[in-house]
């Protein structure tokens, strides 16, 4: 028989890490990461990778790429199709776990991407431009592109280097489209915290992380020879710290800066998920202070009844 994918989303500091790791325990699972910067090696503390939650959990899709380099959902795509594939032949329960919600719905939707190559042109006639400048270009692309995780100016001008290949070049864009793919049977766990409470976990994780090192990982990266530029390519903690390191922003500064990024960052995600509602993914709610055996029973009941009203 086989066994039917789960995947548990939501916003920054939910509790999807333990959530997930608590199921695939449970249910003999392996995990496949879904988060954009937790792939980057060396970068823990900062991406949340809580990767002493695993314990003997298997995962996939974390720390596969060196800190520095430019990781995208093509590469994504590629390395979690075979992920998938491996898991699901030697029978084991796949559970992906996330909050980048393009490489989440990418993935359920069973899109495979041609590779976007580097545009100089246009990458010379943007830089200039504001973030913002930026964000507005990219809106006015009528495809599915990631809003999510874009807080700084190359990562904007990135996404608007694949929406503009995809106008450019049409039989690429029918590859990336969603109607020519087979989709994943999953069933899909959002993990539902108000807003306040949401808030109140952002800014205590945010003080921890602080406390156990997170300023000092981003000094070691800097001087291990990463480029600031490049550390702030992965925006929130690496940017608004790294500008820290350098001497542009001042500890307050950083960290009131920081914390303001990391609240718009989870605004951002939730809009994403509403729009994969939308879209047609169907998201099952559950509230985010259920026990583990209680999360158990109710996933389990999902999986024997993925049509069920959750409420």
């Amino acid at each position: 028989m086989e066994l039917k994918t789960i995947a548990v989303v939501g916003p920054t500091a939910s509790g999807k890490t333990h959530r997930a790791v608590s199921l695939a325990k449970q249910l003999s699972g392996e995990i496949i990461s879904a988060d954009s910067r937790q792939v980057y090696s060396g970068m823990t503390i900062g991406t949340g990778k809580d990767l002493e939650e695993y314990e003997n959990i298997p995962y996939h899709l974390i720390d596969i790429a060196p800190a520095g380099t430019k990781f995208n959902l093509y590469r994504y795509l590629d390395l979690f199709h075979k992920a998938y594939k491996d898991i699901h032949d030697r029978n084991k329960r796949i559970v992906i776990c996330g909050g980048t919600g393009l490489y989440i719905e990418s993935a359920l939707n069973g899109i495979i991407l041609p590779e976007v190559p580097e545009n100089k042109e246009l990458r010379n006639a943007y830089k200039e431009k504001t973030l913002e400048e930026l964000t507005q270009i990219l809106r006015t692309y009528k495809k599915l592109h990631n809003t999510t995780d874009i807080d700084s100016t190359q990562r904007a001008i990135r996404a608007i280097e694949i929406a503009h290949f995809y106008n450019e070049n049409p039989d690429a864009e029918r590859l990336a489209d969603k109607t020519s793919a087979k989709p994943i049977d999953a069933v899909v766990i959002g993990i539902d915290i108000p807003r306040e409470e949401r808030r109140n976990r952002i800014t205590l994780r945010l003080k921890k992380r602080l406390e156990d090192g997170m300023v000092d990982e981003i000094k070691n990266l800097l001087d291990s020879g990463i480029s600031p530029d490049d550390l702030m390519y992965y925006g929130l903690e690496y940017k608004f710290i790294t500008q820290h390191v350098i001497g542009q922003l001042s500890y307050e500064e950083m960290f009131h800066q920081l914390e303001i990024a990391i609240h718009q960052f989870s605004k951002r995600q939730m809009t994403w998920f509403r729009g994969m509602e939308k879209r047609g993914t169907k998201i099952n709610w559950l509230p985010y202070n259920l026990s583990d055996s209680e999360f158990l029973a109710r996933t389990l009941e999902l999986l024997d009844n993925p049509h069920q009203e959750t409420v």
